[in-house]
């Protein structure tokens, strides 16, 4: 299964809503194996289809520590929500950077799995904010999208310093492997 190319804040593909999931059949199940191994690969918790350039709404998520409990959530609707927590956030599509975001504490989300049977799930804790995040994604929103202006430029100028020095050390290794 091929990695998938995480794309990176500010490509303005990531602010493209998904649409619903309409068709279940075996290239979703290719789409979301490969979405699974890209996100663990990268490493993550979590990985919305938005993020790979996948405009469907789809997230994969796996926040135990062994990594064994992938949950596929399709066309997911939050239908409940209590409470207030803050909790510190990352995200795939801006790497590095890291940031408080306040969510909801408990949530109640109703999906699909891979062949199209609905389901629902309460989550709390990480998952709770791990789903939240995804959804967001889904939506074309990032959680850089709830800081300042100013602390959201200050992300911008980050990253793109991150991408020229990965640029200048690729070229730099180009060189050295054709001398």
């Amino acid at each position: 299964m091929p990695l998938l190319k995480i794309l990176e804040f500010p490509d303005p593909r990531l602010r493209t809503v998904a649409k619903k999931v309409t068709v279940f059949d075996a290239d979703l199940k290719i789409q979301v194996d490969n979405m699974f191994e890209t996100m663990y690969h990268a490493p993550g918790v979590g990985l919305a289809a938005t993020q790979v350039d996948y405009h469907e709404r789809l997230i994969v998520i796996d926040v135990s520590v062994e990594k064994d409990q992938p949950i596929v959530l399709i066309n997911p609707v939050i239908i409940a929500r209590t409470g207030d927590q803050l909790m510190e956030e990352g995200c795939l599509s801006v790497p590095e950077i890291y940031a408080e975001v306040a969510r909801a504490a408990k949530i109640t989300v109703k999906a699909q799995n891979v062949d199209g049977t609905e389901f629902e799930l309460e989550a709390t804790e990480l998952l709770s904010v791990c789903i939240q995040h995804e959804m967001d994604h889904l939506e074309g929103k990032l959680f850089v999208d709830y800081l300042s202006p100013l602390k959201r430029e200050r992300v911008r100028k980050v990253l793109e310093k991150q991408r020229r020095q990965r640029k200048a050390k690729a070229n730099k290794k180009l060189v050295e492997e054709s001398a």
